[in-house]
């Protein structure tokens, strides 16, 4: 069975037409590259209760396996991305968070400054990316890794076999 993806832009100036959703473009040609079946997929402004309806919506009716968001992870005050997220996560995922500013920080020192949270709702995981295509490319290096893995965590499947053979 595919990997399940769904894409969220967050961006005023994407949501408003002055800027070309160049980050969200880049994750829809990752997931064709692995395979992955794009289910949905948006652009809203930074906006929380948007972003948040948007997540709320998508885990609930869509169910896609994994949600990644791109943009509105930084420090200025329209960067509401992180605090919309965690408002409708039931569980959060901190060390995915952590795995994607540390590969980060080897391309950019600004990765530090990512706010990007990461966790579950049902049985999909839902990913901030920041919103700079390189740190998007960054990310998705990072999750292409785990993400078959958590895939099959979260429909319920034996992965114990799996990780005995990666020692641990």
């Amino acid at each position: 069975m595919s990997t399940t993806v769904a894409i969220l832009t967050v961006s005023d100036g994407c949501a408003h037409g002055t800027r070309e959703d160049l980050s969200g473009e880049r994750i829809v040609a990752w997931c064709r590259d692995v395979g992955a079946d794009v289910v949905a997929r948006d652009v809203v402004p930074d906006e929380t209760d948007r972003v948040a309806g948007t997540l709320a919506t998508w885990t609930d009716a869509l169910a896609p396996d994994v949600i990644l968001t791109t943009g509105g992870t930084g420090l200025t005050p329209r960067d509401v991305t992180p605090e919309a997220t965690r408002a409708v996560l039931e569980r959060e995922a901190p060390g995915i968070a952590e795995a994607l500013r540390l590969h980060g920080l080897g391309s950019t020192p600004f990765a530090a400054l990512s706010r990007g949270v990461a966790g579950t709702r049902g049985r999909s995981l839902i990913v901030n990316l920041p919103g700079s295509t390189s740190g998007v490319d960054d990310g998705l290096e990072v999750l292409g890794r785990i993400l078959p893995h958590v895939v099959r965590m979260l429909r319920g499947e034996d992965t114990a076999h799996e990780a005995s053979e990666n020692g641990r």
